[in-house]
């Protein structure tokens, strides 16, 4: 089993990169969120690994934090869910928002990832929130009551991709008592001053 990867990034496109460790060059899957955070070719990169072995094929998966691992072997659990799925939802939403939006049954924000129909969304809810209520990623349980997979849920209905309502939720300070419709109200400001 590779369980992580420790080398030099020699190539990235839009879904994988390619990373040297002692000679040996290694292609490995990212969601896009990862892709941003790996630098320029020639840096040097750590990456968590997943191998998933079928049949006909071998490929190596790669996140930047253990959590994003965990979540992805998760999410690959789940019967209809494959790597490339998992993939998908990891490179819509973070790790933490998809969290959050199975905890709080936002199946509406789960399938803006592309590929996940909302019977996939309505499975991944049933079978994945009471192992993230009891604890995730070793970091205790992510709260249900998450306002920001509400804002972004709203945001996305309103038509805003899911990169602006990511961006508009997180500009939004944190609730200290502030109504859902306050907060999401302070996001569309955020959004029309851009």
């Amino acid at each position: 089993m590779i369980a992580g990867l420790d080398g030099t990034l020699e190539q990235v496109s839009a879904d994988s990169a390619i990373v040297k460790v002692s000679g040996v060059s290694f292609q490995v899957y990212t969601p896009a969120s990862t892709i941003g955070r790996l630098g320029s070719p020639g840096d040097r990169v750590r990456l968590h690994t997943y191998l998933h072995l079928k049949e006909d094929a071998t490929a190596l998966y790669g996140f930047t934090t253990p959590q994003e691992l965990d979540l992805f072997k998760m999410l690959i659990g789940v019967n209809g869910v494959g790597p490339r799925s998992a993939l998908s939802m990891l490179s819509s939403l973070s790790a933490e928002e998809l969290a959050s939006a199975i905890l709080g049954d936002n199946i509406d924000l789960i399938t803006q990832a592309p590929g996940i129909g909302r019977k996939t969304a309505s499975r991944l809810v049933l079978e994945l929130k009471g192992k993230l209520e009891k604890g995730w990623g070793g970091i205790g349980g992510v709260s249900p009551a998450s306002d920001n997979a509400d804002i972004i849920g709203a945001l996305t209905t309103l038509g805003y991709s899911t990169a602006d309502a990511n961006r508009a939720a997180a500009a939004v300070p944190a609730s200290d008592g502030t109504s859902l419709e306050d907060r999401i109200r302070l996001a569309l400001r955020h959004l029309a001053r851009q």
